[in-house]
């Protein structure tokens, strides 16, 4: 199972960027993928789920509207598409995968058993 983000980098402030997870190595319509974060100094906090099976989306309440979860079965992507970027967007930005039958989205936020090693986005001031 191999899940590995890309597209992170420098972003100024008020700016969007897209960050990409390539997914392999399992059947991805029993998972549900999720993107995660976690800022210096803070603890990782979900950000938005996706069910590969049909497309539905959630997006945690506080970057809903500016974040918004993707996915591409062609290419076995999962994107995040972010907006109007904010210093404290700062934070190595995460993918996951979750399987269907334990949860699904959102509390699949929760249950995430693969994990990529994270891609750093900078949002300068």
């Amino acid at each position: 199972v191999q899940l590995v983000e890309s597209g992170g980098g420098l972003v100024q402030t008020g700016g969007s960027h897209r960050l990409s997870c390539a997914l392999s190595g399992f059947f991805f319509d029993d998972y549900d993928i999720g993107w995660f974060r976690q800022a210096p100094g803070k603890e990782r906090e979900g950000v938005a789920c996706i069910l590969w099976k049909d497309s539905t989306t959630y997006h945690v309440g506080s970057m809903k509207g500016r974040f918004a979860i993707s996915k591409d079965s062609a290419k076995n992507t999962v994107y995040l598409q972010m907006n109007n970027l904010k210093p404290e967007d700062t934070a190595v930005y995460y993918c996951a995968a979750a399987p269907r039958w334990v949860s699904t989205c959102p509390t699949a936020l929760y249950n995430m058993d693969y994990w990529g090693k994270g891609t750093l986005v900078t949002v300068s001031s």
